[in-house]
C-alpha cells in the first residue's frame, strides 16, 4: 500500500512538473481555467463563440487558454493576421491537418505532399477547367431538382429546408466529382447521402475526440460503408468521376498509398467537397425567405440577368455580374461560416502586434484564428452585426463595398469565409458558382416561400463552431412547387 502511495505521488508529481506553467513577461495573457489539465476544453467545445468572446472581454485580443492538455493561443485582432498565415517556417498548417485526418477518417497518409494536392486542386478547380466542370454542375443540379420537384407537380409540397438543400447540392456534387451514376456498382447517391449525414452528425466528436463507445462503433461502421460505396469512384478514367479525382487517385498511388488508404483519403475529399455548400445555400435561401427585401432585390437581379440567356449559351455555365446576389451571399457567409484557422508552433516566435505589442508563441503550442468572432461579428467593423442585411457588401452606387475599418484603419480582412494565404479555399469560386446555379433554378422556376410565413431563421448549432459553415439546431420548413402550375 506504502508503494503505491509512493507510485502515485511521482505520477503526480510528474504530471504537474510537466504541465506546469506559469505566464512570463513575453507571453500572452493565460487561462487555465479550474480543471487541471481538462482546462477550458469542455466550455471550448461547447460553444467556442460565446467562449472566446468572454475571453477576450477579459483578456483583449490576444491570450492563451489550456484545453486538454494543449495550450492554444487565440489571436482575434484581424490587422495582425498576416502574422500567423503568412508564416510557414515557425507556424506549421499540415500537423494539426493530420490529427484530424487521423481522428476523423482514420487516415494516415506518411508521405502526404499538401503542396502537390494544392497545384493539382488548382489545376482542376480554377482556370479553364472550372468552365467544364461548372457546367457538369449545372447539369446534373437540374436533374436532381426535376426528380425532388416533377414539372407536373401541381400540389405544393413540404419539407425542411435544410434538408431539402443539403440533400440536392450533395447529390448534384456527388455525381459531377466522384461520378456515381458510372461506377456500375448500383451505387445510388441517396444511399450515399443517407450514410454520409450519419458521419456528418458524428464528426465534431470524432475531431474532438469525444466519441463515447457506442459512437465509435457507429462511427466506424459508418465510415466503412461510404469508403466501400466510394471504392470503384476515380480508378479508372471511364468511371465517370471527374478528371481532378482520378488525378487525385494517381498521386496517391505515386506516394505508396495502398487501396484501404485510397479509399479513406477519397471520403475526406467527399467530406472535404461536400460539407460546406449544402448548408451554405440553406442559409442563403433561409434569410431570403426570411427577408422579403432581400428576396426581391435578389428575384429582380436574377430577372435582369437571365435575359441575357439563350438556348446555346447558359447564365449558369460562365461567370455572372450579380453583385445584389454576391452581397446577399457574402452577408449569409459573415453570420454563418466559422472555421478556425490553426497552427501548430514549430519554434518560437515573437508575433508582432498591429498595435506595437509584442507576444512570444512558444514552441509546442497551438495558434487559432477565429473570424467568425473578430472581424465578422465585431460591432467596430460591421454595424449591427447580429443583422442580416443583404447589400451590406454593396455601395450606394451598387458597386462591391471593400472598405472596413477598425481602430480608424482600413482593414484587409474584412470577412474570411474562406480562410486566407497559402490554405485558403482554392475550390471558392466553384463552391459560389455551384450556390448561385441553385438558387438561381430554385427561385427563377419554382415557387418556394415558408410554411409558416412568420417563422424565423433557426439557431445554430454552437458545437459546430470552427469546422465551416455551421448547421442549424433545427430545420426550417419551406412549401414548393414548379412556377405557372396553378
Amino acid at each position: 500500500m506504502i508503494w503505491t502511495i509512493f507510485l502515485i505521488f511521482q505520477a503526480v508529481l510528474l504530471y504537474f512538473l510537466l504541465t506546469h506553467r506559469s505566464r512570463s513577461k513575453s507571453d500572452p495573457p493565460l487561462d487555465k481555467g479550474v480543471i487541471p489539465w481538462l482546462g477550458h476544453a469542455l466550455e471550448f467545445g461547447k460553444d467556442a463563440s460565446k467562449f472566446l468572446d468572454r475571453m477576450k472581454q477579459k483578456h483583449g485580443d490576444i491570450f492563451t487558454v489550456r484545453a486538454a492538455g494543449r495550450y492554444v493561443t487565440v489571436l482575434l485582432d484581424p490587422h495582425s493576421y498576416d502574422e500567423v498565415i503568412n508564416d510557414s517556417d515557425s507556424l506549421d498548417f499540415t500537423r494539426y491537418a493530420q490529427v484530424l485526418m487521423e481522428r476523423i477518417f482514420n487516415l494516415r497518409l506518411p508521405h502526404h505532399q499538401p503542396s502537390n494536392v494544392s497545384a493539382l486542386m488548382k489545376k482542376h478547380f480554377m482556370g479553364v477547367n472550372l468552365a467544364a466542370l461548372n457546367s457538369t454542375m449545372s447539369r446534373h443540379l437540374q436533374a436532381s431538382l426535376k426528380t425532388e420537384m416533377p414539372r407536373n407537380q401541381k400540389d405544393w409540397k413540404e419539407q425542411g429546408l435544410f434538408n431539402l438543400s443539403y440533400s440536392l447540392l450533395f447529390k448534384a456534387g456527388y455525381l459531377s466529382l466522384f461520378g456515381g451514376e458510372q461506377n456500375n456498382n448500383g451505387t445510388d447517391p441517396s444511399s450515399v447521402y443517407e450514410e454520409y449525414k450519419k458521419f456528418d452528425g458524428l464528426l465534431t466528436k470524432m475531431a474532438r475526440g469525444t466519441l463515447k463507445p457506442e459512437d465509435k462503433r457507429t462511427a466506424q461502421s459508418v465510415r466503412q460503408r461510404l469508403c466501400g460505396l466510394l471504392a470503384p469512384a476515380g480508378l479508372t478514367q471511364d468511371s465517370g468521376a471527374s478528371p481532378w479525382l482520378h488525378a487525385y487517385r494517381r498521386l496517391l498511388q505515386e506516394d505508396g498509398a495502398d487501396e484501404e488508404t485510397q479509399r479513406k483519403a477519397v471520403l475526406m475529399q467527399l467530406w472535404a467537397t461536400q460539407g460546406n455548400v449544402g448548408p451554405a445555400a440553406f442559409w442563403l435561401l433561409g434569410y431570403l425567405l426570411t427577408n422579403p427585401e432581400a428576396l426581391t432585390a435578389v428575384k429582380k437581379e436574377f430577372s435582369a440577368v437571365s435575359t441575357m440567356e439563350t438556348s446555346e449559351t447558359s447564365l449558369l455555365d460562365r461567370p455572372v455580374n450579380a453583385p445584389v446576389f454576391d452581397s446577399a451571399l457574402e452577408e449569409t457567409l459573415r453570420l454563418t461560416a466559422a472555421p478556425f484557422i490553426t497552427r501548430e508552433v514549430v519554434q518560437d516566435k515573437t508575433l508582432n502586434m498591429a498595435d506595437g505589442q509584442q507576444y512570444l508563441l512558444r514552441k509546442g503550442d497551438r495558434v487559432c484564428l477565429f473570424p467568425f468572432n473578430s472581424p465578422q461579428k465585431d460591432p467596430e467593423i460591421h454595424h449591427e452585426p447580429q443583422k442580416y442585411k443583404y447589400d451590406r457588401f454593396l455601395n450606394k452606387d451598387g458597386s462591391v463595398k471593400r472598405d472596413f475599418y477598425k481602430g480608424g484603419r482600413r482593414l484587409k480582412y474584412y470577412t474570411m469565409p474562406w480562410g486566407a494565404g497559402a490554405n485558403g479555399c482554392v475550390g471558392k469560386k466553384f463552391a459560389i458558382n455551384t450556390i448561385r446555379q441553385f438558387v438561381y433554378m430554385v427561385l427563377t422556376n419554382y415557387d418556394l416561400e415558408l410554411s409558416d410565413p412568420n417563422s424565423q431563421i433557426p439557431e445554430v448549432n454552437a458545437s459546430r463552431y470552427g469546422f465551416g459553415m455551421l448547421q442549424p439546431e433545427r430545420d426550417l420548413l419551406v412549401r414548393y412547387r414548379p412556377r405557372n402550375t396553378h
